[in-house]
């Protein structure tokens, strides 16, 4: 995947389209990731012992890879990712030559 958790990132298709956030969950298997404030869905839970009111909870759901782009640290915006070995690690560029594993 060109994205791991810890990036930062912007949305770049779907209804939170435009969003941007850190990736909290990367799933491989699945190609999903799970982003900090986006994708938020309802579920509604019964009453019980660990959450006793019941309700409506909000919280994350993962979208696609697809669609996140990570964010250049030099110019801020979305950048695609190439991949160059860098003393005989292969470290992921940005596509202005920025670096953006540590």
């Amino acid at each position: 995947m060109h994205v791991k958790k810890g990036d930062k990132v912007r949305v770049i298709s779907g209804k939170d389209k435009g969003k941007t956030g850190v990736i909290l969950a990367a799933y491989p298997k699945d190609n999903r990731v799970l982003v900090e404030g986006v994708n938020i869905v309802k579920k509604h839970s019964k009453p019980s012992q660990a959450n006793p009111q019941g309700g409506i909870l909000s919280f994350e759901a993962p979208i696609h890879v697809s669609n996140v782009m990570p964010i250049d640290p030099k110019t801020g915006n979305p950048t695609r990712v190439g991949y160059k070995t860098v003393d005989g690690k292969k470290v992921r560029v940005a596509k202005s030559g920025e670096v953006l594993d540590k």
